[in-house]
């Protein structure tokens, strides 16, 4: 909502993301929705479902599904470590 957004400039704002815990899923993707990993080693792939990554950790759920939607470009990872996912409603950051 800026007047000087443009698609390619970083803009500088930082998000911040409280209640991440709250989350919830529609249908059966709870259940259904697998998160998946590899570390690179035969046999090395590892998967979880939807809801066992919300119990574990609901910060890295929404926040991979958020990296997820930037461009893999310097510009998406730029902005990517701009973003700041809490569970709670407390977080460290101050208003401006």
């Amino acid at each position: 909502n800026k007047v000087t957004y443009t698609p390619h400039v970083d803009s500088g704002d930082y998000v911040i993301i409280i209640n991440a815990a709250k989350i919830q899923f529609t249908g059966n993707k709870e259940q259904d929705k697998m998160y998946y990993r590899h570390s690179n080693h035969p046999g090395g792939i590892k998967s979880i479902s939807a809801g066992e990554l919300k119990a574990k950790n609901p910060e890295r759920l929404l926040e991979n599904s958020i990296k997820g939607m930037l461009p893999s470009t310097r510009l998406g990872e730029n902005q990517g470590k701009k973003l700041f996912v809490y569970g709670g409603a407390e977080h460290p950051h101050a208003a401006q």
